[in-house]
């Protein structure tokens, strides 16, 4: 229940940056667009011409007079230009007189006039629209700097708007801006209109905003619910007024005469405003161009959630090597389709949704390992007092090997008693039956553990071991026989200790059976050992109080000696209490 909360809580903390567009992820996405976006060739429409310092220089300084832009107009026309766009705004009447004259010049071909935003609460004349939706979305335009009125009545007008992200570069630009009475056009938008002879724009509407905008004659130039395009920084050839390169293009016309217009930043580096303008008018007859779709952001919100939470089960239910590498699976598919979608044009960002995926997938996998170091923990507290230490790393290092809760498994089991015991401690100091108790038993736990058995519990002098479980060993039943001679061997070393010691030797029973029984984790909700239970446990126990009645040290149940490959004695079958068939045993030949 607590990973299910936790999962729920990563979800909500790691949605927000999406669903409230906060700074730093609206950055990273921007960032993450500039790098993937493929770079796109120019249309052969458009030419920018550059007002160099030289050429300021060479008219005498800056303000150009009106009679030297209407011979630079009529000079483009001249040398093969379809149309001529100033990136400029002519506000104020020239001093010069020359306004009549470059007027007519406007006139002579197609040419556009630039309008720049201001909050004078001025507006130009808006342009002919057609909604196809409901009228909404699109950017609200507090005023302009128009230009006089003889140049207007001869030029087409634009808004060369360029609003910059929040990372302060301009990448997106409005085609049409919205005023009280309509729309105006921006400034690379009014010249593909007039290129295309057309005199209506078409707007198309959702329930977000604006989503796609058409110059008649021209695609659908699909927006984002604000009206903005993408912008694409080409390569659009650039001339001066020298070389005048212009047949057959639309010229954007512009300063970079130091000082005179503002350079604006963008993913390409510093530009010009007509430069800027001229990438717009480039952008919209791209194929392909990349734009923001309206529901990027429902798109972004869901990958994140569906690769997140398929990151959280992934890693927590499938381990932790495996669902790491299945994770990696979901990373890079997630980043391979984020490549592909941009690559295609259309701007969906999974780059926090990648950030999320890894955030999560850190988070389960500590709670995976710490899940995994407590499971280790457990198991090595279980079983290291039982195991021999190999056993208890083996399963440390793969516990499905342990079936916690009981299962039902073919064991060999094997129980041994100090003889005399009790007279024993009767006769002695409590210290020196301690000692020799310790001593005894230690000598028999290193036999089962060199025998990869499992030491189930002290009673007292006895001791209890079983094999095959929780650890599968081939051959258990010649293992359990191996320890109980070994376990002789350990004792007789021992004796010859505790007789130089002046302590009196001890001997032991030993009692081997095998058979089904259930071994697991027993006990109350509080305590529990680690043990088994059922008929062959039984049977075990009592062959091993049998050894004094039949006068040997070791009793083997018959279906031990029978998968064992000992040449075994059969004695005579014995009758135990909680049994009622004889049973038959053996013992070793050498017995």
């Amino acid at each position: 229940m607590m990973k299910k909360w936790l999962l729920v809580f990563l979800l909500v903390v790691l949605s927000l940056p999406v669903v409230y567009e906060i700074a730093p992820y609206e950055v990273l996405k921007l960032k993450t667009f500039d790098a993937l976006i493929p770079e796109q060739q120019p249309s052969g429409y458009f030419t920018i011409l550059n007002v160099t310092e030289a050429d300021i220089e060479k008219e005498g300084g800056y303000p150009l007079s009106r009679q030297t832009l209407a011979r630079i107009q009529v000079d483009l026309l001249n040398e093969g230009a379809i149309g001529v766009g100033y990136v400029i705004a002519f506000p104020q009447p020239d001093r010069f007189g020359g306004d009549a004259q470059f007027a007519e010049a406007l006139s002579y071909g197609p040419s556009v006039l630039a309008m720049f935003e201001n909050d004078n609460g001025e507006y130009p004349p808006t342009t002919g629209t057609v909604i196809l939706g409901d009228d909404v979305g699109g950017i609200n335009v507090e005023g302009v700097i128009q230009n006089i009125e003889i140049l207007k009545q001869n030029a087409n007008q634009g808004i060369a708007v360029a609003r910059p992200e929040i990372d302060s570069l301009v990448r997106r630009l409005p085609l049409l801006m919205r005023t009280p009475d309509g729309w105006v056009p921006a400034f690379g938008t009014e010249v593909l209109k007039i290129l295309a002879e057309a005199d209506t724009y078409i707007i198309n509407t959702s329930d977000n905003g604006l989503s796609e905008i058409r110059v008649k004659g021209l695609n659908p130039v699909p927006v984002d619910p604000l009206g903005r395009k993408w912008i694409s920084f080409v390569n659009t050839p650039q001339t001066d007024l020298t070389e005048m390169d212009v047949a057959g293009k639309f010229v954007f016309v512009g300063f970079t005469a130091k000082g005179i217009m503002p350079q604006l930043s963008t993913p390409a580096g510093l530009m010009e405003p007509h430069k800027i303008q001229a990438a717009l008018a480039e952008s919209i007859l791209i194929e392909n161009s990349p734009y923001v779709p309206g529901y990027a952001l429902a798109a972004e919100l869901a990958i994140l959630l569906v690769t997140v939470g398929l990151t959280w089960l992934l890693v927590l239910n499938l381990g932790i090597t495996l669902g790491i590498s299945s994770f990696a699976v979901v990373f890079a598919l997630t980043g391979y389709g984020g490549v592909y979608l941009i690559q295609q044009g259309m701007l969906i960002d999974v780059s926090w949704a990648l950030i999320s995926q890894f955030v999560t997938a850190s988070t389960a996998f500590y709670l995976n390992f710490r899940q995994q170091y407590k499971l280790r923990q457990q198991i090595k507290k279980q079983f290291e007092h039982y195991l021999d230490p190999r056993q208890v790393k083996q399963l440390q290092d793969n516990p499905d090997l342990l079936q916690l809760g009981g299962s039902r498994r073919y064991i060999t089991v094997l129980f041994t008693d100090v003889r005399g015991f009790t007279s024993l401690s009767e006769s002695m100091s409590p210290e020196d039956v301690t000692y020799i108790m310790n001593r005894a038993l230690t000598a028999q736990v290193e036999a089962v553990r060199q025998y990869g058995g499992t030491i189930d519990k002290f009673i007292g002098d006895a001791l209890m071991a079983f094999w095959n479980a929780p650890l599968e060993i081939k051959r258990h039943e010649n293992a359990a026989v191996d320890c109980a001679i070994q376990m002789r061997k350990n004792m007789d070393k021992l004796n010859l200790e505790l007789v130089d010691a002046d302590l009196p030797p001890v001997s032991i029973g030993i009692g081997i059976n095998s058979g089904e029984a259930i071994v697991g984790n027993m006990g109350s909700d509080t305590r529990f050992d680690y043990t088994c239970i059922g008929s062959p446990v039984n049977e075990a126990a009592r062959l091993e109080s049998s050894c004094k009645e039949v006068g040997v040290d070791l009793i083997i149940g018959r279906t031990t000696a029978l998968k064992s490959d000992y040449s075994l004695k059969e004695l005579d079958p014995i009758k135990v209490k909680g049994v009622e068939r004889p049973l038959v045993i053996y013992t070793l030949l050498d017995n």
